[in-house]
């Protein structure tokens, strides 16, 4: 069965995000990041495949070697998404925080 993958569901889980965070500086291999956590490399290659398949990360082929990186355009894409829901919030915190000014003066 081939299911969709879906980008939120992908940056949902917390070791998907740590991997995004690892790539995002520098393209590392599948070695070179399963060494950074706790779990079986079969584990962190199923993440790895996700994000792949999601397009968040992109592979980068040398001799034997696969490189992952990150891939940019997607990442803003979903920034994008989220941008609106982040100025929302700001707004609402400004206007707590502006009530909160005035009762603290009182």
């Amino acid at each position: 069965m081939n299911l969709r993958r879906d980008v939120f569901q992908a940056i949902a889980d917390p070791t998907r995000r740590a991997i995004l965070l690892l790539v995002a500086s520098q393209s590392m291999t599948a070695g070179a990041i399963a060494a950074n956590f706790d779990t079986a490399r079969p584990t962190v290659s199923k993440h790895l495949q996700i994000l792949t398949e999601c397009e968040l990360l992109k592979q980068e082929q040398d001799g034997r070697e696969i490189s992952y990186h990150l891939n940019a355009k997607k990442m803003k894409a979903v920034a994008d998404f989220i941008e609106p829901f982040r100025q929302m919030w700001d707004d609402r915190f400004n206007k707590l925080e502006s009530i909160m000014k005035k009762y603290k003066h009182k």
